[in-house]
């Protein structure tokens, strides 16, 4: 029992310190987004080199600047140099990862929990990059596809479990693509129609109608209290006020975690 607490204490740990890779990953994602494509200074802005550095005076930053959730406390949220409040989502980035790499990493085996804690960081760039700018970074969602394509066909896979997989994902995917294109994009983006194709190759059958039904309705509810506040002029285009993707890898999330027990649940309805 105190080896399993320690190793959940290690993997929080972990999830915390990615987590603030992320967030790395993140900013250094939007300062490449605002050069221009053919600008040299794009190369040089990479998340796998160079020292942090505050976002405002640009100072590198120490040591002790470093410790993930502690130094945005310890500092109250405020750079050391010159005094710009830091955001609070680098700390809410690094705590949420650590307590998703606990929750992941407890349902599964450790191949499994491997491969979705990996997956999970892109789903955590995804969600807040999407969040903040309207837009879904391909840098973060086809390395997502690639690596669980992959995990998809390594041996032993159930056949016929990646044929139902295969025809969900291509059903959901292509309702998706109706109405990115039947609404011009203003009820969706493309990138939301990617997101789909992931999720559908992520949680195969059923549990990706699972995370579908979870995104709109927890869409469905934002909407409407936008519209109970007057934020709204046409329900119908929740993107015109917040990005569909965090809905969609909300639904994924929980989809991952308590999938089974949900269909288990809504299935148990209808056996008398």
């Amino acid at each position: 029992m105190i080896l399993e607490y320690i190793i959940y204490a290690f993997i929080f740990v972990l999830g915390v310190c990615i987590g603030s890779f992320l967030n790395c990953v993140i900013y250094r994602t939007e300062l490449q987004e605002d050069l221009p494509e053919n600008s040299p200074d794009r190369k040089k802005v990479s998340f796998l080199r160079g020292n942090s550095f505050c976002p405002n005076c640009k100072h590198t930053l120490g040591w002790k600047d470093l410790f993930p959730i502690f130094s945005w406390l310890f500092l109250q949220g405020k750079c050391r140099y010159c005094k710009t409040k830091i955001s609070i989502q680098y700390p809410v980035v690094e705590l949420a990862t650590g307590i998703l790499f606990v929750l992941l990493f407890s349902q599964q085996n450790i191949f499994q929990s491997i491969f979705y804690l990996i997956i999970s960081s892109f789903l955590i760039i995804i969600f807040v990059y999407d969040l903040k700018h309207y837009l879904i970074p391909e840098m973060a969602l086809f390395p997502a596809v690639i690596i669980t394509i992959i995990y998809n066909l390594i041996p032993p896979y159930n056949t016929q479990y990646i044929i139902y997989s295969l025809i969900t994902t291509s059903i959901a995917t292509g309702i998706f693509f109706l109405i990115f294109y039947l609404s011009k994009e203003r009820a969706m983006g493309f990138g939301d129609v990617e997101l789909v194709f992931l999720m559908g190759l992520l949680l195969g059958f059923p549990n990706v109608l699972v995370a579908l039904f979870l995104a709109f309705f927890f869409g469905a509810i934002i909407g409407v209290m936008l519209m109970a506040f007057g934020k709204r002029s046409a329900g119908w285009r929740i993107k015109s006020e917040i990005p569909f993707g965090p809905f969609l890898i909300t639904g994924t999330f929980i989809a991952m975690l308590f999938g089974k027990q949900i269909i288990s649940w809504y299935v148990g309805f209808f056996i008398i």
